[in-house]
This record gives structure tokens, sequence and C-alpha cells, in this order.
């Protein structure tokens, strides 16, 4: 999951709201780990 980081953690948060999913879902459904999805969504 590459791309501008501010762009990553919109579309990681919008996908963990809409589909009421954890962290953990997200970072499987995207392909990265769950550190990644952290650090991008609390920036």
């Amino acid at each position: 999951m590459k791309g501008i980081v501010e762009e990553r953690a919109v579309e990681l948060g919008n996908y963990i709201l809409e589909n009421k999913t954890t962290v953990r879902g997200a970072a499987k459904k995207f392909g990265v780990s769950k550190s990644t999805v952290h650090t991008d969504v609390i920036k």
C-alpha cells in the first residue's frame, strides 16, 4: 500500500469505520502490518 500518508490514513480510517472492523482487519485487507495501520491513522 503505497502513496501519500494522508491519503492512506483517510482510506484506512474510512475502511475501519464503514466496515466496523479492527486495525487487524484493516491491516489484513490492505496487506500491511498492524503497526503500519496504527502509524498511518494516528498521524
